[in-house]
């Protein structure tokens, strides 16, 4: 009995961590794009119509010395922090089915199609960029500013 209150109560704490930092955070401003570490509301420029949030103030920094290097983080982060809402399959443009939905990082993400949904889970680490990218992110995402 013991133990089985023992794995019950780790259990919980594992999934309350999961949930928490899912999106990268407790505050729901996603991770930074520079560092990956946890972003806060304190630190932010405007990117893409939305707000880009940071670690810090020196991320913001290196974010507008080299703004293509962390693009698709910074769109990802736009969609993780619902400033970004999914209006298309990012290879396609076509309707997205709602059956296809993944999830990359926090941000949820459709395809049109089954083949498109392999295309995204076999990406492996390259599925930031490639859902994410400037193109595929103009062509299926529309951004509303956060308040």
């Amino acid at each position: 009995m013991k133990y089985l209150f023992t794995f019950a109560a780790v259990a919980v704490t594992l999934l309350v961590g999961v949930a928490t930092n899912q999106a990268g955070d407790k505050d729901g401003v996603g991770k930074c794009p520079v560092s990956g570490k946890p972003a806060v509301k304190t630190s932010a420029v405007d990117y893409n119509g939305g707000k880009v949030y940071f670690c810090c103030d020196n991320c913001p920094k290196a974010f507008t010395a080299d703004t293509a290097k962390y693009a698709a983080k910074a769109n990802q982060q736009l969609v993780v922090t619902k400033q970004a809402k999914q209006t298309s399959c990012p290879f396609t443009g076509m309707e997205v089915n709602n059956d296809t939905i993944i999830d990359v990082g926090g941000a949820k993400v459709g395809f049109c199609c089954q083949m498109c949904q392999g295309k995204a889970e076999n990406a492996g680490g390259a599925q930031v960029n490639l859902l994410f990218n400037e193109k595929a992110f103009k062509k299926s995402f529309t951004v509303s500013p956060k308040k």
